[in-house]
């Protein structure tokens, strides 16, 4: 009875709706000597690259026998548009040891005018 069953993967996008990315049906064969056990299989689904950032939501897998269905709790994926981008300071660090230059020079030269007097 147990042996039959359907895997569903899908995804909840941001408005609620259900969209089906793949499923598939198994028969499972049972060894001699390990019938009436409870027994563990895992099936690994691979999502290839995501296409936007519509594509974010809350991906399931769920399986379902004739009479029972199990849902997967659930994995929460943020789908950015650029990604990571790397932070470049060289402006910043330009400028800022430009203006500690510049105040130095402007010290310097206020404390020779000084001394001159």
């Amino acid at each position: 009875k147990y042996t039959n069953f359907s895997i569903f993967y899908y995804w909840i996008n941001s408005l609620g709706q259900k969209i089906s990315i793949y499923s598939r049906s198994e028969k499972v064969a049972i060894p001699s000597g390990k019938e009436n056990k409870t027994a563990t299989v895992s099936y690994d689904h691979r999502i290839m690259s995501l296409e936007n950032t519509s594509s974010t939501g809350t991906y399931y897998c769920e399986v379902k026998w004739n009479d029972i269905q199990k849902m997967g709790k659930g994995v929460f994926v943020l789908a950015r548009g650029t990604g990571y981008v790397e932070t470049s300071y060289g402006w910043e660090i330009l400028v800022t040891l430009t203006t500690l230059l510049a105040a130095l020079s402007i010290t310097a030269t206020a404390l020779l005018l000084w001394k001159r007097k």
